[in-house]
């Protein structure tokens, strides 16, 4: 019974993590006030880039941030767009999620032959997890905590981003700009400078969520990998009413129920189908959706364009 509650208990957190990073990305950017729909494709190009830089140089910390840097290469797209050009910032969004897909599918053909998915890393080129063998093999805290650090480090991350927005200066910027932009620039704050730099930083925090998936969680990419995480991350971000901890514990809501469908999947005793389990995540999603959106409130310039 334990272990099994340790079980589930460790499944959600791993599967929590790269939602985290993702989330974040969100919550960045739209509290800067440009909406980012686009972080499910930023999430697959960071995936990708993980597993083949990984794959390659056998540096998992490098390909991690190879990563970051990969979804904020595709996230200024989005900004040059939105912020530039005043775009519509849903059909960026959109436009995202086709192209990040599409570059990851059209590299791995060429870098792999022909294949749609990356030759999978050895356990050793995956990220390391830093507390194995700390506890007893197995035991309930063994299975708790011996994680990989890539969860360890969202949940730093989390910390971080909310000290960035609430306790510094930059933070109040990113902030005054999704409210009120308008004031901001007669401020002399560089309104479009710091869009720019919040939806970096969201496709970075993206790419990051990416890698959590593909060299952590499993050891290759492919082109179901992703499969709607970005998705879920967003909605995370509106149920967290655009925080970093709001979001977090919409995260582990998303990432319990993930690890939910792995644990009563493995249950010889309850039959029923898998595809049935496996829709369980987005149908939690939806349900809070449902529940949650026009109860939340977005910074009031969120996908408003601006023009000095």
């Amino acid at each position: 019974m334990l272990n099994s509650i340790a079980f589930l208990i460790g499944t959600t957190l791993l599967y929590s993590a790269p939602l985290i990073y993702t989330a974040l990305g969100g919550v960045i950017s739209e509290n800067a006030g440009v909406v980012n729909i686009g972080l499910e494709g930023m999430m697959v190009l960071g995936a990708f880039t993980a597993a083949t830089v990984g794959y390659f140089t056998g540096n998992p910390w490098f390909a991690f941030l190879m990563a970051g840097a990969a979804g904020a290469s595709i996230a200024l797209f989005h900004a040059i767009a939105c912020v530039t050009y005043t775009a519509d910032h849903v059909i960026s969004g959109i436009a995202i999620n086709f192209l990040g897909p599409g570059i990851a599918l059209f590299v791995s053909t060429i870098v792999f032959e022909g294949a749609t998915m990356t030759i999978p890393l050895s356990l050793d080129d995956k990220i390391p997890r830093p507390l194995n063998e700390v506890f007893a093999q197995n035991s309930f805290f063994d299975i708790i905590l011996n994680q990989y650090a890539t969860v360890y480090l969202a949940f730093i991350l989390v910390a971080a981003v909310w000290f960035l927005l609430y306790k510094t200066r930059f933070g109040l910027r990113i902030r005054s700009v999704g409210e009120h932009p308008r004031a901001a620039d007669t401020l002399g704050i560089n309104v479009i400078g710091i869009k720019y730099i919040a939806v970096l930083l969201s496709g970075m925090f993206a790419g990051f969520g990416g890698a959590a998936m593909s060299i952590a969680v499993v050891s290759n990419f492919r082109p179901t990998l992703i499969s709607g995480q970005g998705f879920i991350a967003l909605a995370a971000m509106i149920f967290g009413k655009w925080r970093p901890f709001g979001a977090m514990w919409a995260c582990l809501l998303f990432g319990f129920a993930q690890g939910l469908v792995v644990f009563l999947g493995g249950k010889d005793t309850i039959a029923v189908s898998s595809q049935v389990w496996a829709m369980l995540p987005y149908i939690i999603t939806l349900v809070i959706l449902i529940g949650v959106v026009g109860k939340s409130e977005a910074p009031s310039a969120d996908g408003v364009p601006f023009e000095k």
